[in-house]
């Protein structure tokens, strides 16, 4: 089941996901929690790589490798779509294999019921 991913927008959201539980490991730190107002037939999700890791070509493809993480997990395992979900990439992000992260992302994934 094909599940579309909306981005979360306001700062409010955010900062009451930041407030909420989280699992880390080496890749990123994921944030999650549940938000009344917002639609759970979707996965609300929000990728953040912070100005640190390196200029915008860097973090755009970190985002882009994370959000295709995110599609191949929701091919593979049930998300909990009750959820908002932030995360927060690390600077190794940019430099381990994609399977990797893959595999390491989806475990954490499996984690939140």
């Amino acid at each position: 089941m094909k599940n579309k991913i909306v981005s979360l927008s306001k700062n409010e959201d955010f900062k009451s996901i930041l407030s909420g539980k989280k699992i880390s490991n080496k890749y990123l730190t994921i944030f999650f929690k549940k938000l009344s107002d917002k639609n759970t037939n979707r996965l609300n999700i929000s990728f953040v790589a912070k100005k640190k890791i390196g200029n915008a070509v860097t973090r755009n493809k970190i985002k882009r490798r994370l959000r295709n993480v995110i599609n191949e997990a929701m091919k593979s395992i049930n998300i909990n779509l009750t959820y908002c979900y932030l995360l927060i990439a690390r600077i190794s992000v940019s430099k381990d294999p994609y399977e990797k992260i893959k595999m390491v992302t989806i475990e954490d994934f499996k984690k939140i019921k």
